[in-house]
């Protein structure tokens, strides 16, 4: 997720400073009135009694949302400032509401779209923050959360009733879309913990060549895949080399960065064979931007960038054809809360190793995300791409 999902799995601005600017004598009321007429344009009352509703346990909290905006919401929130009995039902209302569209960035989002546009946060180096800071966090963490094969995208539930029942849709899927067959060699950028791998091998007969940079994941892969034709290498996209039938990237792109999306898609393109089909499956957001939410910048996903129809087109131009482009970002609502459901099962054997303050952080990213997507602010795509152009044409495949 911003992996994915992160998803960022991210969140658009919630509140934001710029229009709720107070005079030097405003004082703690005046916040408090303004941030609780905010809440009342999304139908979220405070103190009220419905599920989406807030109660608040520290009075500075009004400041510093309005100080702070998406930052201040989230970290005091972690800091046990405030709460609410569904806050996946919370964050829905602010989204559907489309508050961004009523107040101006803060100018800590402006300073974050600067860098964004002045640096490569995303290059080699830069990289490998989000792997230090996210995907080697734990195993036992994502083993608990996640399913069997610990899939950290979103799932397909289209026919499905359970998490490992849809992952293993979604890996189907992807097999179909790519019309895989025996003896293909496929190259599966952002292997993870080498689920897809392990479907593809199994189940289609292909040989496998996964990358990842995180250390914990290529363990894990290499033991889950272990006995199947599946390498899985410690490698960033841009050293790829050899040539390949089939590439698929999963829940990896949101890392890649626009000012890397044309050099991206230039090495897919230059390691697959003529005929060959690639699937990249990714967040994406409804609008072009360099901004990320400040606080899934700051606590879950480094320089994450969530890329947009335009900008993904721009990239892609004279060197692939699209063939295919399959939205089902709805699906990313049930698969967060269903890691949530997981996760917090599973917090007492977790606890006393990543404490109190850990869990509410990561309840605060899983289900606000879930309201995210619910509330159709972010999608996720499935893009089917091919070198030429499939002859007589390609069948979209459901």
């Amino acid at each position: 997720m911003y992996k994915a999902l992160i998803c960022t799995f991210c969140c658009f601005i919630l509140l934001t400073t710029g229009s709720c600017k107070r005079n030097s004598g405003s004082n703690l009321a005046e916040s408090k009135r303004l941030i609780t007429a905010l809440f009342a344009e999304a139908d979220i009352k405070v103190g009220g009694s419905r599920p989406w509703d807030i109660v608040v346990h520290n009075e500075k909290f009004y400041d510093r949302v309005l100080s702070q905006g998406s930052m201040g919401l989230g970290e005091s929130y972690m800091d046990g400032w405030w709460d609410s009995p569904h806050l996946d039902q919370f964050m829905f209302h602010l989204f559907r509401a489309e508050l961004e569209e009523k107040v101006k960035p803060t100018w800590g989002m402006h300073w974050t779209a600067l860098k964004a546009f002045l640096f490569n946060l995303q290059d080699k180096i830069g990289a490998k923050k989000v792997i230090e800071e996210h995907y080697q966090l734990g195993n036992d963490l994502y083993q608990e959360m996640l399913d069997p094969l610990m899939v950290y995208s979103c799932a397909y539930w289209k026919n499905a009733t359970t998490l490992a029942e849809a992952q293993i849709a979604k890996f189907d899927l992807i097999c179909r879309k790519l019309s895989l067959k025996p003896g293909m060699k496929v190259l599966d950028i952002g292997c993870g913990w080498g689920g897809f791998a392990k479907h593809a091998a199994t189940y289609y007969g292909v040989s496998v060549v996964g990358i990842t940079l995180s250390e914990n994941q290529a363990e894990h892969a290499r033991t889950l895949c272990a006995g199947l034709p599946v390498e899985i290498e410690l490698k960033d996209y841009r050293d790829i080399e050899g040539t390949y039938d089939r590439v698929v990237s999963v829940g990896m792109f949101e890392h890649v960065g626009k000012k890397n999306f044309v050099a991206y898609f230039k090495v897919i393109n230059n390691c697959l064979k003529p005929g060959g089909l690639f699937l990249l499956h990714t967040i994406g957001r409804n609008s072009s931007s360099l901004v990320t939410d400040p606080w899934i910048h700051k606590y879950i996903f480094p320089n994450g960038q969530l890329p947009s129809i335009a900008q993904i087109g721009e990239a892609i131009e004279n060197e692939f054809v699209m063939e295919d482009w399959h939205n089902f970002g709805a699906y990313y609502d049930h698969t967060l809360m269903a890691w949530f459901k997981q996760f917090d099962k599973a917090w007492p054997t977790l606890k006393a190793k990543y404490g109190e303050r850990f869990y509410r952080m990561w309840k605060y990213y899983l289900l606000s995300c879930a309201g995210c997507f619910r509330a159709r602010k972010i999608q996720l795509w499935q893009i089917v791409l091919s070198k030429e152009g499939v002859v007589k044409g390609y069948d979209s495949i459901r």
